[in-house]
């Protein structure tokens, strides 16, 4: 699924079959980048289902730059409130939210990125998540 306002430079999803994203399952994107000026808010997008288990999700994201250094990191995203409402807009049984990475990333390199999401859940197949993406969103 991809939907590019005016103001989003990349804003991409995959969906994860039958929701239950397998850990061999590697969603990726690849992001092609010309201005190395511009600030962008740097997003997780997740949808799952309001009967997953856990109030988080922790993803490993593998990126690649246009020269082939290559970073990893690991994210928590952080689905519910405290009290354990969900946090996100609601559709259904569906939620949808849309996790803040970085509030002002500036790509170093024109060319072409890689990203990689990992499921970092310590399940072999994790249950109730149905879409992951990445949003990049020009400041």
């Amino acid at each position: 699924m991809t939907s590019c306002s005016t103001n989003a430079l990349y804003d991409e999803s995959v969906v994860i079959p039958d929701a239950k994203w397998d850990n061999e399952n590697i969603p990726y994107f690849n992001v092609t980048v010309d201005d190395t000026l511009t600030d962008y808010a740097f997003y997780m997008s997740i949808r799952h289902l309001e009967n997953y288990r856990y109030s988080n999700l922790y993803v490993f994201m593998h990126t690649e730059f246009p020269n082939g250094n290559v970073t990893h990191d690991t994210i928590e995203c952080v689905l519910a409130a405290p009290d354990g409402r969900w946090m996100g807009k609601s559709s259904g049984n569906m939620r949808y939210a849309k996790v803040l990475l970085n509030p002002s990333l500036r790509f170093p390199l024109k060319g072409d990125y890689h990203f990689e999401l990992e499921q970092a859940m310590r399940e072999k197949e994790l249950k109730g998540i149905t879409d992951i993406g990445i949003r990049f969103e020009k400041q």
